[in-house]
């Protein structure tokens, strides 16, 4: 790999729909979190932030040297921008380091309130060229997302043809969307949720069917498989296996999908990422010594299969699944290692049921995976239990092995 390529060590930016979230992203690797607040985000159906959860989200982020970026990307309608005011004063006081928009008007909105904050133009706003980087760049934007249906080829000119102070960022892991740049009028027009105001109810992931005109009520299948077809129904992008091209390209910014996602998700994702951008920094060869446990590693979470999307061109009828709209889930989340307890027990709170006597997994943010029986499970009064099938129940665990505080528990599991 020729190092002369890399402008600079890219920023991991991660999703996080909650706070447990966003620290669980940054302590296993992220450089910056992107988070969406209880409005304006096109992740309405995630949990989101409350201000106060933000504020604190914000400070635990700066104390250890990371960034919080702020998404207010919906394309607003009239009765929205008075709102989208008063929310940005809101925001001022809890100081994030950028805001995520796509809409000019908000743009112009947040320039005229808050000068000093640092923007970033969503991929909502269809980034497919150099001029429109351009064009943003004049205004003051910051940070230009780049839309998902561009090439390598696309993004080393954009790269080559923008102001070297101009920061591009590109998705490199997560769901495709079918529509362009993810502006989709299938929600609004099937549930009459708008997925341009961050109530989308993925559509795109239904089965479907034909219905002759004159014969309304009568459904006739479109045959794929005895479980029906799926028109729209994309594979998630992965680009592990491609960290070279990535660093050659000049992106600064390599970002995770997943603002709806579980703790465990973004964990072995952001995880992953890190230690092939780290290992790919040392050397190629290093990186290349190690591609196989990036890749068994990255389907420890809640994936579909995996496509590389527009990097390589148009894609084709290889990028869709036909057959099903399931994720496959490998591992299973059983929560995160908490306080110390006398006689070698720790502190959980539970999220899926696990028994005495299980093998599970020690997940380190070092990248170690530990495996360790289950050797007790009690109540926080000391009730011995053989297992913990209530989600959320606190309490107290001993391990064959003892995890170390935030170390998150996972057992193999089965696809859903």
């Amino acid at each position: 790999m020729r190092e002369k390529t890399i402008r600079k060590k890219p920023e991991l930016l991660a999703p996080a729909g909650s706070l447990e979230i966003l620290r669980t992203a940054i302590r296993y690797g992220a450089d910056a979190v992107y988070v969406g607040g209880e409005a304006f985000g096109l992740r309405a159906k995630a949990k989101n932030f409350s201000m106060e959860e933000m504020a604190e989200g914000i400070r635990f982020a700066h104390e250890r040297g990371k960034k919080v970026y702020v998404t207010a990307n919906i394309l607003a309608h009239n009765e929205d921008l008075e709102k989208v005011r008063q929310y940005l004063r809101e925001l001022e006081c809890i100081g994030p380091d950028a805001l995520i928009v796509s809409d000019p008007g908000i743009f112009s909105m947040i320039r005229e309130l808050l000068p000093d904050m640092e923007v970033h133009i969503s991929t909502q706003a269809n980034n497919t060229n150099y001029g429109t980087y351009q064009f943003w760049h004049r205004l003051g934007a910051k940070r230009v997302v780049s839309a998902r249906e561009l090439s390598f080829g696309e993004l080393t000119e954009i790269r080559q043809k923008i102001p070297k102070d101009l920061e591009m960022e590109t998705f490199i892991h997560g769901a495709m969307c079918i529509s362009y740049s993810g502006r989709c009028l299938l929600s609004n027009y099937f549930t009459g949720r708008d997925a341009n105001r961050g109530a989308c109810t993925h559509p795109c992931r239904w089965n479907y069917a034909v219905m002759e005109e004159s014969r309304p009520g009568e459904y006739v299948p479109i045959y794929e498989n005895e479980r029906g077809t799926f028109l729209f129904n994309s594979k998630d992008l992965c680009m592990v296996e491609y960290i070279p091209e990535l660093l050659q390209s000049g992106i600064d910014s390599f970002k995770i999908e997943g603002r709806m996602k579980a703790a465990l998700y973004v964990a072995v994702v952001v995880r992953t990422y890190r230690k092939a951008i780290d290992d790919c920094l040392i050397s190629e060869e290093h990186y290349r010594s190690h591609m196989e446990w990036y890749k068994e590693e990255i389907g420890k979470c809640t994936t579909r299969p995996f496509t590389t999307g527009f990097f390589f061109g148009k894609p084709g009828s290889d990028t869709q699944i036909y057959d099903s709209s399931t994720y496959r889930q490998d591992y299973i989340y059983l929560g995160m290692a908490g306080e110390e307890f006398p006689e070698d027990r720790f502190f959980l709170e539970q999220k899926n049921k696990f028994s005495v006597g299980e093998t599970i997994e020690i997940m380190k943010p070092s990248g170690e995976n530990l495996s360790a029986l289950v050797e007790e499970i009690s109540d926080l009064e000391g009730t011995a239990q053989e297992s913990a099938p209530h989600a959320r129940q606190k309490l107290l665990v001993k391990l064959s092995k003892k995890p170390e505080k935030y170390d998150i528990l996972r057992k193999k599991g089965v696809s859903v």
